[in-house]
């Protein structure tokens, strides 16, 4: 079975047709807060302006269009119910929010994917766990060390060890378990809000995960030869580890994240991230504010194969 790369040089975004504060979702979300004049607009153009940042790092960005009807207030965040394999899987997550699993649409996608050239050979559905209540939200619950076959995810509302293990069995990974929480002892709701990974580094509130299992993670992310960037409680707020490391049409590294993202880090993290990629950073703070997430949680790497590729 293909093991792949760590990173990417396609995403797919989400086109916002009707943004705005959810109060259901926010519930279990402390970074999302309500709002008072035409979000949509603002987050639009805030959209806009990471799809342009994406392409003219020369990242190959394909943009997926959010029906108007019925509203979609997270449609911006794709991640949480779709992730892409290089062996040609598409799995479709469990998500926490009746009202986010409208968000799935598969045959638009698929379309979309294939008309760009990417073959998809398999459909993995874990969402029959919903039934159970046991949820799982894509790559914002699973951080994925893709080459290594391992995931990392922190327990949570959204966040469930009986999807975990099936998502386990079906992709042929091995997921490391923990549990974290914010300043103020409230579960982090999940896990690419306190964790990234890139080919060659990982971000790492370590404060935030629990001390019974914080050495254990920080050997674990060591021993895959990663250098370790620890960031605090503000900086996890400020989206700090909510970023992803892509790759140009030539194969060298971007780091796609926020403009607030990258005002959180001290001079000499931005310098280590320096060293790791082109840092591509957006201003998007209607989506951080009022989404409660950031670029990590917009962006959905693709990584199947193209057609006639083996």
């Amino acid at each position: 079975m293909s093991r792949g790369s760590q990173t990417s040089n396609s995403v797919l975004l989400v086109r916002p047709a009707s943004f705005g504060f959810h109060a259901e979702a926010a519930a279990s979300n402390a970074f999302a807060n309500s709002a008072d004049g035409d979000v949509q607009a603002k987050a639009l153009a805030e959209f806009e302006g990471l799809a342009r940042r994406l392409s003219q790092a020369r990242v190959n960005t394909l943009v997926l269009e959010d029906t108007p009807d019925p509203p979609k207030p997270d449609a911006v965040f794709p991640n949480n119910w779709v992730s892409f394999h290089s062996e040609g899987t598409i799995v479709l997550y469990p998500m926490a929010t009746a009202s986010r699993r409208i968000e799935r649409n598969l045959d638009a996608m698929t379309s979309l994917l294939s008309s760009s050239g990417f073959e998809v050979r398999r459909v993995i559905d874990l969402t029959a766990h919903e039934q159970q209540e046991h949820f799982l939200e894509g790559t914002g619950s699973v951080i994925l060390d893709r080459p290594r076959r391992q995931a990392y995810a922190s327990l949570s509302l959204r966040t469930d060890r009986d999807a975990i293990a099936e998502f386990d069995e079906q992709l042929d990974y091995s997921t490391m378990v923990f549990e974290a929480a914010d300043a103020s002892g409230r579960p982090i709701y999940h896990t690419n809000v306190l964790m990234s990974l890139g080919t060659r580094f990982a971000i790492l509130c370590t404060e935030a995960v629990a001390p019974g299992t914080r050495a254990a993670l920080v050997a674990e992310i060591e021993a895959s030869g990663r250098s370790l960037i620890d960031v605090d409680y503000e900086q996890m707020g400020r989206f700090a580890c909510n970023l992803i490391e892509l790759k140009n049409r030539d194969g060298d590294p971007v780091i796609a994240l926020s403009a607030a993202a990258l005002e959180a880090f001290r001079p000499e993290q931005v310098r280590m991230l320096e060293s790791f990629g082109e840092l591509a950073a957006v201003p998007i703070p209607t989506i951080e504010a009022v989404g409660g997430g950031s670029v990590r949680c917009m962006i959905a790497d693709v990584h199947l194969p193209r057609f006639g590729s083996r």
